[in-house]
């Protein structure tokens, strides 16, 4: 069986793990992607790392309150939905958000899901919790945030002052939902989500592998069996295998228009596609354009 798999053009780093979840990228269920991957990350924990180079594997682990609709190709508050609040609501006068959540959620532990796990996150990311992360890398995004309270079935941020913007920094791929019962040292090692995949392993310089979390809350999701990242700092030699039928799809942004002459010369089955780079980038011929590529994957 081999299904084919389309890669749709990114907005940012969102969402590359979980590419199964949409049907238009897999005609049949099964199968193992094969990515390469540039970084070998410190750890596999979002909240406590920086780069692409932990946000895209590891965003298939865990769910957000809110995301960027998949399906649009520009993020914008107007595209944001919910995920695992299913709607939210602004107090009259700004400074509260108040998050309705979903009922029969677990973690991938067997553990449920509750506004607790909301409220131990959001202690962390606001340095108000019993236990600290060794690294609070975006811990600016949430100086406003006064505190967070739960109800049923719900939480609550309550702000310093109003920030309609916040729910932009909510639906981000950088603001995944932790669970109380495991300890942010855990949490770098062996991530426990809510999300589409499960945490398998993490061999710095290696690999890293998830694999289809079979009681996800979204019926018949994903479609893929796992995802297989292996890590290959050198681009020309990631490129090579990929050529070679050794991965399925291309690392983001790796790919620069000089390589795609040759991609499309040794590769012609490779569907590439081209948008438009961070704007900083512009400026240069070699990364002023976001082009990916994939090919076939093998169940």
């Amino acid at each position: 069986m081999q299904p084919r798999c389309r890669l749709f053009a990114l907005v940012g780093v969102l969402s590359m793990a979980l590419i199964a979840a949409n049907p238009a990228l897999a005609q049949k269920q099964g199968g193992i992607l094969r990515v390469y991957h540039r970084d070998s990350p410190a750890s596999m924990s979002i909240h406590e790392e920086g780069t692409v180079g932990v946000i895209m594997p590891m965003m298939g682990v865990f769910n957000n309150l809110v995301i960027f609709d998949q399906h649009v190709p520009q993020n914008s508050v107007q595209s944001i939905v919910p995920e695992l609040a299913t709607g939210w609501a602004w107090s009259e006068d700004g400074t509260e958000l108040t998050f309705k959540l979903r009922d029969g959620i677990k973690w991938h532990d067997g553990k449920p899901f509750t506004a607790e796990d909301v409220k131990c996150t959001f202690d962390l990311l606001t340095n108000q919790g019993k236990e600290k992360f060794r690294l609070n890398y975006r811990e600016t995004w949430w100086v406003n945030v006064a505190k967070t309270t739960t109800g049923e079935h719900e939480a609550i941020l309550h702000l310093k002052r109003p920030q309609p913007a916040l729910l932009a920094l909510l639906a981000s791929g950088d603001t995944p939902i932790y669970p109380c019962h495991v300890s942010p040292r855990d949490m770098r090692q062996h991530p426990i989500g809510t999300g589409p995949f499960k945490f398998v392993d993490y061999k710095p310089n290696q690999y890293i592998k998830l694999a289809r979390n079979p009681d996800y809350w979204k019926p018949g999701r994903p479609y893929l069996d796992g995802v297989e990242y292996t890590i290959i700092p050198n681009r020309s030699t990631a490129i090579l295998g990929f050529i070679a039928g050794k991965f399925d799809m291309t690392f983001p942004y790796e790919v620069t228009i000089p390589l795609l002459k040759d991609i499309k010369t040794q590769a012609p089955q490779a569907i590439c596609e081209v948008g438009m780079a961070n704007e900083t980038m512009l400026n240069s011929t070699d990364v002023g354009s976001h082009l990916s590529c994939t090919t076939e994957y093998h169940a």
